[in-house]
């Protein structure tokens, strides 16, 4: 009798299948391929594409890593990342909005990198990791591969707005058994949901995980994923400069992403930036985020260090990338308008959306949902509690109608 049989390390317990978002994906190219891309509509694709359903790349960021000079491509980077790219990767994550206090900064493949240095290196093994309960799903599988545990406080109360009243709830309770507590936040532009905090939340979250860290004996650290910040509008950063003068045990790291900003998905360039009131405090997060470089992935991308880098220090060429960028975020909003607007009309719910590369709406039994989707040609992403639908690889003209059919699939 044949009987399963495992090498794997007693610690090992995330083994899945593919990906959702993956298969989903895989399943729309297959339907394309027999029907006509014209016949489908592939929403789970999570990058910008143009109208012609090709990915949108800015012709200016090209342009730039084009004319790289080839040792820049070959050489090693330096383990924390070359020194360009770290000042690079503040100015640009900042802008206008940089926050008072001491700022260092360690390359990363991207923003997945910065969530897994912050989940090892703040919290201890069997913690749990907290984050709203509409969350990116590899945050849980960071956390689980990092031996931690992922926990969730309602992200929206009965108003559709931010739930401060769970969150502190679900805060206090994990630092009443913890010592340290690493808390997940993505906002604005929201993966999944498009959900952005308004100042005023920001403050009132803030004013919690202040009052939290008052006594000295907790340690916590609040981790802001800006993964689609450049597509969050002139407002999108404002929130930062409330990040200033927090407590010394109150750690601010922020994630940032070239794969978004710079439509470069597959160059894995981003970078954990640590703030901090105490200079102390931000030197020892440059360092253990160094070790950890090392003890992972060794170096990063130096192309795609050179790349921001080289953007960030040329004001004309930032200045095209800019408005470039300002192109594909018109893009974002004028599907957003069509499908919420539409949504609204025919009384379907959705997440509160205010900006960003998906909606999502929620749905009972999501999976079942999506596969009656598949039969009008429609590709969408199940998740626990909804459908993930990508307005950003769907061309607006193809979106009128849509609603209406997610909400007969829903029932």
């Amino acid at each position: 009798m044949s009987h399963h049989y495992s090498m794997v390390a007693k610690h090992v317990n995330n083994i899945q299948a593919e990906d959702k978002i993956f298969a989903a994906n895989r399943e729309a190219v297959n339907a394309a391929a027999m029907y006509g891309k014209e016949q489908v509509i592939n929403a789970t694709v999570g990058a910008i594409l143009d109208d012609e359903e090709k990915l949108a790349v800015m012709p200016t960021v090209m342009e730039v890593l084009r004319n790289i000079p080839d040792t820049e491509y070959a050489a090693y980077a330096p383990i924390a990342g070359t020194p360009d790219f770290l000042e690079a990767a503040v100015s640009a994550a900042f802008k206008d909005s940089r926050p008072e206090g001491f700022i260092k900064a360690v390359a990363t493949p991207g923003g997945s990198g910065a969530l897994r240095h912050t989940i090892w290196n703040y919290s201890d093994i069997g913690d749990t990791i907290l984050t709203s309960d509409w969350f990116w799903g590899p945050y849980k599988t960071l956390a689980e591969e990092n031996l931690r545990k992922l926990g969730v406080f309602s992200y929206f109360d009965k108003d559709k707005k931010f739930n401060l009243a769970s969150f502190k709830e679900k805060s206090s309770e994990l630092l009443a058994r913890q010592d340290s507590l690493v808390i997940l936040l993505n906002s604005p532009a929201h993966n999944p949901t498009g959900f952005a905090l308004t100042g005023e939340e920001w403050l009132q979250l803030l004013e919690v995980l202040k009052h939290q860290a008052a006594d000295g004996t907790k340690k916590i650290t609040l981790l802001c994923d800006i993964a689609y910040i450049d597509y969050a509008g002139p407002s999108g950063r404002d929130f930062m400069k409330h990040l200033s003068n927090l407590p010394e045990n109150l750690l601010i790291v922020v994630a940032y992403s070239v794969s978004k900003s710079l439509t470069m998905y597959g160059l894995r360039t981003g970078a954990a930036i640590g703030l901090s009131a105490n200079k102390d405090v931000v030197q020892e997060f440059y360092d253990v985020c160094q070790a950890s470089n090392r003890g992972t992935w060794s170096n990063g991308t130096r192309c795609g260090m050179k790349l921001l880098s080289t953007i960030m220090h040329d004001s004309e060429i930032l200045l095209q990338v800019e408005a470039e960028r300002k192109e594909l975020e018109q893009l974002l909003v004028e599907r957003a308008a069509v499908f919420t607007e539409e949504a609204k009309q025919i009384g379907l719910d959705t997440c509160p959306y205010k900006a960003g590369f998906f909606v999502t709406i929620p749905a009972i039994q999501p999976g079942d949902a999506c596969d009656r989707l598949k039969k009008d040609n429609i590709f969408a992403v199940p998740l626990t509690r909804g459908i993930r639908f990508a307005i950003c690889s769907v061309p607006a003209v193809k979106l009128s109608g849509v609603p209406q059919k997610i909400k007969n699939a829903i029932g």
